[in-house]
Parts: structure tokens; sequence; C-alpha cells
């Protein structure tokens, strides 16, 4: 499931920090061959980048100690786009001259531009220790740790950010994405409180006051937030989910069936949705309309370990114990220590005469601890890249 809604302004945020000029030109550069750097730098300045870029690979070929030469052919690489082949380039006139202003940061600017977030975070912390005031380097090392999950790292590179450019609403919600996920609530309620005064109507923002009024326990404040971004934007990805989840946690199963429901009818695939939708339906004690719409779910893509549990009771009740076994342990799979899995597992071995696999189904149940309530920031992440969904 998408996550909600950094992704979008970590898009947005991204975009801008690398749209025009983004990469920083090397300086005080010492050529071995005053007239080929000379012309390298000639092809520079037209724009002409590849030519640019052979005239520097040739001069540091025939000088493979010139750093100058090395930092500069990286420049004309990445300004192709040519982001790996640049990496090497500059990783070659580190070990050159790791003294080279704005190499450092042009390594980990390549680097984020590929992905490779982690790999850009010490060449970025390398810049601001040696250049405190670089503005750019700040935003790109916050954005580095806020993609590559480090949230908490990222919270004071992203408020410095936000700090110098206070309108900026983009910044404010990838810092409060950040501060919401390093459960920092009361720094989410005040940047939603800030973007709120630039944009009144901001779903996003009320759905993420709305994560944090969960986190914190105040469940009918965050029902009052999501409500507020369903009004505002019906077709926004996951408010009718956030809004089904929240009024599910509270038992108010038909509400919150209409909010599933409202969620599928937006993304049809939507795993989690028709997940809790058929849960709803069986404790609403309907088991067709149950079975039907749990069999659907557990076909998406992330379908989660609730979808194939619920899908073993229903069955079960209705005597088709094979089928329902296999359905628990799919669920075991999923989520190896969900008590609930494992229980209903042993009842019915134990049941069908299957007395040692119920014992050991008992005993697994038995040493697992019992499960905390997820909140609502847990259910709106995602797993991992392959994982899959637990049961809350």
């Amino acid at each position: 499931m998408t996550i909600l809604p950094g992704s979008r302004w970590k898009l947005v945020l991204a975009g801008a920090i690398c749209a025009g000029g983004c990469t920083v030109l090397a300086q005080a550069r010492e050529p071995q061959e005053p007239g080929a750097a000379k012309l390298a730098m000639a092809l520079d300045q037209q724009g002409r980048f590849s030519e640019a870029a052979q005239a520097w690979r040739g001069l540091a070929e025939r000088n493979p100690r010139d750093a100058m030469a090395w930092a500069s052919l990286g420049l004309d690489l990445a300004r192709q786009g040519k982001y790996p082949d640049a990496v090497t380039a500059y990783r070659t006139a580190l070990k050159l001259n790791p003294r080279i202003p704005g190499l450092q940061l042009n390594l980990g600017l390549a680097l984020f531009k590929q992905g490779k977030l982690d790999e850009a975070i010490p060449p970025l912390k390398q810049t601001l220790a040696t250049s405190p005031g670089n503005a750019q380097a700040g935003i790109l090392l916050g954005m580095s740790y806020y993609g590559s999950a480090h949230y908490a790292q990222a919270v004071p590179y992203l408020r410095a950010a936000v700090e110098k450019s206070p309108q900026n609403v983009e910044m404010r919600g990838v810092l409060a994405q950040s501060c919401l996920y390093a459960k920092q609530y009361n720094c989410v309620l005040d940047e939603y409180k800030q973007i709120l005064l630039v944009n009144p109507d901001s779903a996003q923002a009320h759905m993420l006051a709305g994560e944090a009024l969960d986190g914190m326990n105040e469940t009918e404040k965050a029902i009052a937030e999501f409500q507020a971004a369903e009004k505002a934007a019906p077709t926004e990805p996951n408010v009718h989910f956030g809004l089904g989840y929240l009024l599910w946690k509270q038992r108010r199963y038909e509400e919150a069936a209409e909010e599933f429901r409202k969620e599928i009818e937006n993304e049809p695939m939507h795993a989690p949705a028709l997940a809790y939708l058929g849960d709803t339906e069986m404790k609403l004690e309907h088991p067709a309309e149950a079975e039907a719409i749990l069999r659907r779910a557990v076909h998406q893509a992330g379908a989660t370990s609730l979808a194939w549990l619920d899908l073993g009771i229903v069955l079960a009740g209705e005597g088709k114990n094979d089928e329902a076994a296999a359905d628990f342990r799919q669920a075991i799979q999923l989520e190896p220590d969900g008590v609930d899995a494992h229980w209903r597992l042993a009842r019915l071995d134990q049941a069908t005469g299957k007395t040692e696999e119920a014992r050991a189904e008992f005993a697994k149940a038995r040493a697992l601890h019992e499960k905390q309530d997820k909140g609502l920031v847990q259910q709106l992440t995602p797993p991992p890249s392959g994982a899959t969904q637990k049961t809350p």
C-alpha cells in the first residue's frame, strides 16, 4: 500500500532539489595540461557536455593522478544522467584529492539520483562537516535519511530546511511524515497546523494529523481528522481505508464497512481494504459475503495474513476443514507470531483427530506473547519490498 502521504511529497521535493543546476561545479582546478583543460572548460561553458566529457576523459587517462580531471569528468557525466559512471569518476578523484570543493556533494547527489540513499549519506555528511551552511547538502541529507527509513535522523535536517523556507508545504509534509514515523507526534501536529495555514483544504495534512492522533491513542480526534480529509478529497488514496480502520478499531463495523467499500471503489485491488471489509462482514455474521470478499483479498498482491486467517475461519464454519487448515497455515507463513492462526489451527487439528499436530500448535500459541494493537501509521505503511502485511 502507498505510504500516506510521504511518497508524493518525497517525489515533489526530490524533483525540486534536482531541477536545474543541481550539481556543484568543482573549483580550484589545477590541470596538468592547461591547454587541454582550457578546451574542455570551453566545451562545458557551451553546454557541450558529451564532448567535454570526452576531453576530460582523455586528459584523465593521460594523467591518471590529475584529481581535477577526474572530478570534471564526473561532473560532465552526471550532467548527461550517466550517474554510475559519474560516481566512479568522483570516487577516483576523492582518492587523489578529497579536499576538492564540491566533490563530496557531487558524489552524494549522483548517488541520491540513483536511489542509493544509504550510500549518499556519508559524502553528504562530509559536505556539511566542511560547509555547515550548505542548504542543498542539508536537504539532500534529510531526504536521504527519510528515503532510507532513518526518520529520526532526518528530522533535524528537514526542520532546518523548513526554517529556511517556511512556505514550502512539500518540505513541511516530508518533515511531518518523518516525525510521524519517529513517533514525534507533537512535531506532526505542529507541521499540520502550519500546512493548513497555507492550504486549509489539505487532505494529506488532515490524514497526517489523524495518524499522529491515533498514535497518541486519541482515536475520536483521529476519526474527525480523517472525516475532514474525506470531505476535502474523497478520492485521495487511503482516505477511506484510514477512516474505516479507525472505525473498525472502535467496533463501529457498519460504518467501517461503508468506508472500506468506498476505498475499494477507488482502488478495486486494495488488498488491506478487501481484507478488512471481509473481516467486518464476518464480524457482522455475513459469512457468504465475507467469503466472497476474502477470496478476492487473498489473490491480491500484498495479501495480508488477516485475509487468510478470516477465510480459514469462515471455511471452518462451513465444515471445509482441509481448505481451512491450508488457509491457517498460509496465515502463519505470513505472520509466524500470529497467536490466533496457531490457536485456530490447533482447534481444527484437535477436532479432526490430529492430536499431535494440535498439541504442537497449542504449544506455539501459548509461547507467543499477546499481540499489541497496531496503530494507523503501521496500517498505512507498506512492508519492506517483497514482504507481506501482518494482521493487527
